[in-house]
């Protein structure tokens, strides 16, 4: 009988320890602590290595450093890192080659062997039946601990074991929640490309956030990069019903689909908080463009139709983004982060998609400065169309017929022109320094001048006229709204009706900023006095007699 007691307490205990117990992750260090030649110290991660340069990522944002200036032990932890990131690029090339020879070509393309497929729903189906034998298992000893005469000096068990049920479940319900939670509030995401604005604008609807732009960031870009395809960096327009869609309510996907050589390669995949596209680590080609050259110091490049686009999450938006607000959003919805945590905290191991759960019980991905980069698998559901591209999303149009790539080529700088309306870029190419001078007219009149120590060549091409991102008061969610918001020079604000035919009464009105808090209430619609309100965004939200609400948006300058 004392045999039989210590099994019994022997599978109490382990039941326990088997629900407490959590998956596997693999850790992001902690910050690496340089060391120049000159004796400074300090802390930061490794962000990028291009030629002479290594940019690293430090509490103060991209700080960039000749390598030559690094102690020898950190000029080795340089060299070490690439060389890792090369063997695990390497690693990913060979298991890619692996799921290719187990899968079935159709149409001339590799698909995925359908064990892959669903090997995310059958590990959960898998999870839930393991659910269920542990209860079952708890609940009948439970009733032997209670029932059975010999076994009742054991009954102190019994506590722990229903603490054990509440937990199972509990661990069933919070899982199976999580994997549909995805509200993203509009004014969360408003704050994150507010740092932006109005070089960008957005509006959205019940089902996605529009984010409107030019394509051309405000660093200097192209710098470094060795693998040039001589496409150069042009306007293109983002705006009315070409504008990015990013989905308000993502929902977490059965089966998170990976962003790798056999998906999504041409578009983007993400949305940088500046406007600016973000792809694939991987071209077109399956070719990683960081290892390959193909991207500048910032992890960026231009297209086939001369759109600047970013292959790797572009940290250097946080020196002028707080590193606790998102670098990005992902197409499926959900946020991408840097090396901090939404509390600002230190960024906690990563998933096999490149994320987490954060506290708010939201999915929300990360950065990092080796492969995948920034999202190992996307997470939410999306639309991937024939053309392995996610749909919908904005499309760049190029005005001039796209070019080879210059071996041996390395871009030293692209200046702009003063006035915006084009760029100077320098390359060299062995012992030669050549010239790309090119500009365009708001026509849409673009001049290319191609010049080298044999002489220039003109080109001329007519592209679409200059378009610009609607600035101003947006509609969110009332489509032909019968108001409108006005604000004077002297901050008074203003609800007035476009017709006095189609207006309606209304009921009740409050003002939220952009972090959704509320300033303002009242249960009729005068002019608010605005005075000592901070610049910045705002909506205006009003309850109809008609059981209507209408939501406005305004910008106070």
């Amino acid at each position: 009988m004392k045999i039989f007691k210590t099994i019994i307490l022997m599978i109490v205990v382990l039941s326990v320890q088997t629900l407490i117990g959590h998956d596997a992750h693999y850790e992001i260090k902690t910050p690496h602590q340089w060391t120049l030649k000159n004796g400074t110290a300090f802390s930061g991660n490794f962000y990028l290595a291009k030629g002479k340069n290594v940019m690293l990522e430090t509490a103060h944002g991209i700080k960039t450093i000749v390598q030559s200036e690094l102690c020898e032990s950190d000029q080795q932890f340089v060299a070490d890192k690439l060389e890792w990131i090369k063997k695990i690029n390497a690693m990913e090339n060979i298991q890619q080659k692996k799921i290719e020879s187990a899968g079935v070509k159709a149409n001339g393309n590799w698909k995925t062997p359908i064990v892959n497929v669903v090997s995310y729903e059958a590990l959960e189906k898998t999870k839930n039946k393991n659910y269920l034998i542990v209860i079952g298992i708890m609940v009948f000893l439970a009733f032997a601990l209670k029932k059975i005469a010999a076994l009742k000096p054991l009954k102190f068990a019994i506590p722990i074991l229903v603490s054990a049920i509440l937990i199972t479940l509990t661990s069933f319900t919070v899982s199976k929640a999580k994997r549909w939670m995805g509200s993203t509030r509009v004014s969360f995401i408003d704050s994150a490309f507010s740092y932006y604005k109005p070089a960008i604008s957005t509006r959205n609807d019940s089902k996605y956030y529009y984010v409107e732009s030019l394509g051309l960031p405000d660093h200097e870009t192209m710098l470094g990069i060795t693998g040039w395809q001589q496409q150069v960096p042009i306007p293109q327009c983002y705006v009315g019903s070409n504008a990015w869609s990013i989905p308000l309510n993502p929902v977490v996907a059965a089966t998170p689909v990976p962003v790798n050589q056999n998906h999504f390669l041409r578009g983007a995949v993400a949305l940088a908080v500046n406007g600016i596209a973000i792809f694939n680590p991987y071209t077109n080609t399956g070719v990683d463009a960081f290892l390959d050259g193909q991207l500048d110091q910032y992890g960026g490049h231009c297209g086939r139709a001369d759109d600047y686009h970013y292959h790797i999450a572009p940290n250097i938006l946080y020196n002028k983004v707080p590193l606790t607000s998102p670098v990005a959003f992902a197409l499926d919805g959900f946020a991408i982060y840097g090396s901090k945590e939404p509390d600002g905290s230190a960024m906690k191991s990563l998933d096999a998609n490149h994320g987490h759960y954060g506290s708010d019980g939201v999915y929300h991905y990360h950065s990092s400065n080796s492969a995948p980069y920034m999202i190992g698998n996307m997470v939410g559901n999306v639309t991937e169309d024939a053309t392995l591209q996610i749909i919908p999303q904005a499309a760049a149009k190029g005005v001039r017929p796209a070019l080879t790539p210059l071996k041996g080529a390395t871009i030293t700088h692209n200046h702009p022109y003063p006035n915006g309306m084009g760029f100077k870029l320098t390359y060299t190419l062995g012992a030669e320094k050549d010239t790309v001078d090119y500009s365009w007219t708001a026509n849409g009149d673009y001049t290319f001048k191609f010049i080298t120590p044999a002489g220039t060549t003109t080109s001329n091409y007519k592209g679409q006229a200059l378009c610009k991102p609607t600035v101003g008061n947006k509609n969110i969610s009332a489509v032909n709204s019968p108001y409108r918001i006005t604000v004077s020079q002297d901050r008074q604000i203003s609800l007035l009706p476009i017709s006095a035919t189609n207006a309606t009464n209304i009921m009740e009105s409050a003002v939220y900023n952009i972090n959704g808090a509320k300033v303002y209430h009242h249960n009729a619609t005068p002019s608010i006095n605005a005075e000592n309100w901070a610049p910045g965004t705002y909506f205006y939200k009003a309850k109809m007699d008609d059981g209507n609400i209408l939501t406005l948006k305004f910008i106070l300058p």
